[in-house]
């Protein structure tokens, strides 16, 4: 069998996901070019590895025999890359890091720094939700990841390294944009943007509210900061966001931070790796370079 790396990375992605569309955006190739992957493979080993029934994707029983085995050369791949990384050094290595969408904000300013003490070594960047975060977490795709407090049945090693408020933003002229103190049942009424389920913003939200027994008469659920962040500019009505989120809205009085009895609700940003996993020269210098600066950063 001719079988490439290639075509297996590809593979993997398509049986992990059971969609040639996500496999394709999770890759960052087109669908036609993963489906000319699976067909190559599937040509070298003369067999189907996937079935297709009305719009579902199946594995067929090759498929399965397949995805062990590719799992398998997947990690001595990934333990071969992480030990020449050692053999490389700090400042050699490469850095696979995937970060919550929050997190960004300030992630790219950490990452801009650490590029500069160490411009040799290759960094890549995923943005992406928390749920897709913690499945790439059980997947051992990322060396580090920054986000959110980490749920207590994930095996990660992970510490807090800066605090992240959360608070609620409205455009400058709501009614309430002059008054102090303000208590949540005065919000009834308002429509409020929020995080698709499972955010840990969107998690934070109901968990206070659930706390101060309030309930908003409506709620329009959003997929992304920034789109929340437009929304309420356009007027839809109020959210909860990380104060990182919307520092230069503040900054230009473009949005408002309203004086919430309560808030703001304080939560921790945290850097961790899978338990027992092996960090490279590379990856055990970003993750001190993290802790460094959250410590700089909260005596600044």
């Amino acid at each position: 069998m001719h079988i490439t790396i290639r075509q297996l990375q590809v593979f993997e992605a398509v049986a992990r996901q059971l969609s040639y569309t996500r496999a394709a955006e999770e890759l960052h190739l087109t669908q036609p070019a993963v489906s000319m992957q699976v067909k190559q493979l599937e040509s070298s080993v003369g067999l189907s590895l996937f079935e297709q029934l009305g719009k579902r994707v199946f594995m067929t029983q090759a498929g399965e025999t397949m995805l062990r085995h590719a799992q398998t050369i997947m990690r001595h791949l990934a333990t071969a890359r992480e030990e020449m990384d050692e053999l490389k050094g700090v400042d050699s290595g490469r850095l696979r890091i995937a970060v919550a969408s929050t997190v960004n904000y300030f992630a790219t300013r950490l990452l801009a720094t650490f590029a500069r003490l160490h411009p040799s070594v290759q960094i890549t960047l995923d943005v992406t939700n928390r749920e897709t975060l913690l499945q790439k977490l059980e997947d051992n795709q990322p060396d580090v990841v920054l986000m959110g407090k980490p749920p207590k049945d994930l095996d990660l090693d992970a510490d807090a390294f800066m605090d992240n408020p959360l608070i609620m933003i409205a455009r400058p002229d709501h009614p309430l944009s002059k008054h102090r103190s303000i208590a949540l049942k005065e919000l009834n009424e308002e429509t409020f943007a929020v995080r698709e389920s499972g955010s840990g913003t969107r998690i934070a939200m109901e968990r206070f509210f659930d706390q101060k027994s309030f309930a908003p008469s409506a709620t329009i659920e959003m997929t992304g900061n920034e789109t929340i962040k437009q929304s309420v500019d356009a007027g839809l009505g109020l959210a909860i966001v990380s104060v990182h989120t919307v520092e230069l809205e503040l900054a230009l009085e473009r949005l408002i931070r309203l004086d919430i009895r309560g808030m703001p609700i304080m939560r921790r940003w945290y850097v961790g790796h899978r338990r027992g996993k092996r960090l490279s020269p590379t990856a055990q210098a970003f993750r001190q370079f993290v802790l460094d600066e959250g410590t700089r950063q909260a005596v600044a």
